[in-house]
């Protein structure tokens, strides 16, 4: 049997594994790739960048409706050439798939394609070849998560790994699972004029924990496709489509596109070869912070940890992992504020502590309702909310949930507020200009700065002298 030592293995060539070698290269050229699946990283291939190409496209078709009332006449004539569309995503989904595709093959018989097994710690089973490393560093990433049965209505089955495959888009379609996934490929393919329900267990709506938001996020979405919550969806076949039935709910369908998580890619990996406690999830017991397997020189990054299945972590998980690979003693490093944004219309976001993480009665909350916001207004996007939460003891932001227009950039300032542990009347005092969606944000911090048991005076603005003359008297 062939064999190969080498200083590191790197399981895995999506964002966490490359981002993670390129941390290893910065100490040693001594170590090899492996990877049984398509390269190009999930983000480029399957996830991040086509779902954006086709959520852009539907975007602006939906913008027609704005034209009349903006006195720009002929968009009734408008309509969607779906095949094109498609090969449209399809460019825009190779051309970044493909930068990602030559980072690995520059690495040349470095870069092994084939299926790692462990059979011990240190040393990977690769399709009957040996690989002896010092350190493993595991990314194998994850792939959709579909219920056995459903597997065998066969193509009429769509993930977010397939649909982007599609030739052009079917008539009807019901999304199963309601997370960022499903709001965003759900809100996209209806108004690019595909029947579309969405289809949920729970009442739950891109990850929103906050009532009021869901709520408010939960009425847009019904103005783009039928909502179905609080029922579990059972698929039977029908003809040459699918027989979608939730509580009193029933219809038939073209295709279904699952959307309801991501499983880790653990099986066959031989985890239980390396002699540490495997939890109930299949996942071997490790460290968050240091991202070490045990005590071995085993390290786990990505969404096969199945702990931030998202890309900007799966980029951190990278650094950590692959930096703590090349140390003698791993180190903690502090994880950025969270942040977590939907792609729909009007955005959906998540900044800082969650509602649902922060105990009652330990918070206050300032809103606003962007239906009054000049800026949205003007761009014909007045809809939405927007909450923040303080400690009202230090006056200290502690998170946000977004449903509003440009709430992705709205989420990053108040992501980067909450990092940098600054108070509601700190952020107060920072530039807002006018007319901009980011005033949206003044009015909620000053929401929520009216509800602080204790107000400087001025709120919104700072004293040339920290403490003035006449501000004790």
């Amino acid at each position: 049997m062939k064999e190969r030592q080498v200083e590191v293995a790197v399981i895995g060539a999506g964002t966490a594994g490359l981002v993670a070698l390129r941390e290893v290269r910065n100490v040693t050229n001594d170590f090899v790739l492996i990877n049984k699946g398509p390269y190009g990283t999930t983000c480029a291939r399957v996830g991040c960048m086509p779902s954006k190409a086709l959520i852009q496209v539907a975007h602006d078709f939906h913008r027609r409706r704005q034209f009349g009332r903006e006195g720009i006449l002929g968009s009734d004539g408008l309509a969607v050439d779906a095949a094109q569309a498609m090969r449209h995503v399809r460019a825009l989904r190779d051309h970044f798939a493909g930068g990602m595709v030559k980072r690995t093959e520059r690495f040349g018989d470095r870069n092994i394609r084939g299926h790692a097994r462990f059979v011990e710690p240190g040393v990977l089973d690769v399709d009957g070849q040996i690989v002896r490393a010092r350190r493993v560093i595991i990314a194998a990433g994850s792939h959709p998560a579909v219920p056995d049965a459903w597997q065998a209505l066969g193509e009429r089955i769509l993930t977010s790994d397939t649909i982007f495959e599609e030739e052009t888009l079917p008539a009807s379609v019901a999304v199963i699972g309601l997370g960022v996934i499903g709001v965003e490929l759900g809100q996209a393919l209806a108004r690019l004029g595909v029947e579309t329900v969405g289809v949920s267990h729970s009442h739950s709506l891109a990850g929103l924990t906050d009532p009021d938001i869901r709520n408010a996020a939960g009425e847009l979405m019904k103005e783009d496709l039928e909502l179905w919550q609080g029922e579990p969806a059972e698929l039977t076949e029908e003809g040459h489509g699918v027989r979608v039935t939730a509580g009193p709910n029933s219809r038939n369908v073209d295709k279904v596109l699952v959307s309801i998580g991501r499983n880790p890619n653990t099986e066959g990996l031989g985890l239980e070869n390396l002699g540490v406690e495997i939890r109930e999830d299949g996942l071997p017991v490790f460290d968050p912070d240091t991202l070490q397997v045990g005590g071995l020189p085993v390290f786990i990054a990505g969404d096969v940890n199945n702990e931030y299945p998202i890309l900007h972590e799966a980029w951190d998980d990278g650094r950590i992992a692959g930096y703590n690979a090349m140390q003698d003693r791993p180190v903690c490093f502090r994880r950025r504020t969270p942040l977590a944004i939907t792609f729909s219309d009007p955005n959906i976001a998540m900044a800082g502590r969650s509602y649902a993480s922060l105990k009652p009665d330990t918070f206050v909350a300032g809103d606003e309702d962007f239906a009054r916001q000049g800026r949205a207004l003007i761009k014909g996007e007045a809809r939405g909310r927007l909450r923040i939460y303080g400690d009202p003891e230090s006056g200290r932001l502690l998170g946000a949930e977004i449903v509003a227009p440009d709430g992705e950039h709205l989420a990053h300032l108040l992501a980067w507020a909450i990092q940098k542990n600054m108070t509601v009347f700190e952020a107060l005092r920072m530039p807002f200009y006018h007319p901009v969606t980011e005033e949206g944000v003044r009015m909620a911090l000053q929401s929520l700065a009216t509800k602080m048991p204790h107000k400087p005076a001025p709120m919104d603005m700072a004293f040339c002298e920290e403490t003035p003359p006449d501000a004790l008297s």
